[in-house]
């Protein structure tokens, strides 16, 4: 069964877009577009561990506060940040004030700039975590995945924090490691063919 839903403007959408108004230019214009920016995929990535049990829609509502509070997820920046940044961020309340999700961002930061000296870029390293197509056979059926469950495994290797394979199978929704918009989606078909000819980071 097709997970879509028909929006306002009549085009055929992810289902999960009927969850709130502001999803479908989310939808629309960001989810499983192909990213290969590194400062964004370090934001989408941090965005994703501080919605551990929360709602998408509690953490897009807020991104513009975390981007604030965060240095614009400049991890350069954010790598240096200390304990009187920490209490900063504890009393901010645009933000989703959680002392281990804090911590981890900073920490997460500095495992980045760690990752771009070894590999070059932080696009580099996500993106040779990219599946096979065949490994995810029907959209949005999987929570994680194989390939989420290894790259989950690896980022905590190298100490990352909340990166757990659900968080990190999101993570690849979301920056187009793979294609997971539903069949019927309008947008389904134009993903394939940015995919084609998508240049991947080496």
């Amino acid at each position: 069964m097709d997970r879509i839903v028909i929006g306002p403007d009549g085009k055929c959408r992810c289902s999960w877009c009927d969850a709130a108004p502001e999803f479908n230019t989310y939808h629309d214009t960001e989810w499983g577009f192909p990213v290969t920016d590194d400062r964004r995929l370090f934001e989408k990535i941090c965005l994703e561990g501080f919605q551990s049990g929360l709602s998408w829609r509690t953490i897009l509502s807020k991104r513009e506060n975390f981007r604030a509070a965060f240095a614009d997820f400049d991890f350069h920046r954010v790598a240096q940040f200390d304990e009187t940044d920490i209490a900063r961020l504890l009393q901010d309340a645009g933000i989703i004030r959680h002392r281990g999700k804090i911590e981890a961002t900073i920490n997460n930061a500095q495992r980045a700039c760690e990752m771009v000296e070894r590999e070059g870029s932080l696009a580099a390293y996500f993106w040779r975590f990219e599946p096979d197509p065949t490994e995810i056979v029907t959209p949005q059926t999987m929570s994680t995945s194989p390939t989420s469950v290894a790259l989950s495994k690896d980022l905590k290797k190298r100490g990352w924090k909340f990166v757990g394979p659900i968080t990190v199978f999101a993570f690849m929704q979301a920056m187009g490691l793979v294609n997971d918009h539903a069949k019927g989606c309008f947008l389904r078909p134009k993903i394939e063919d940015i995919r084609k000819s998508f240049v991947r980071p080496l």
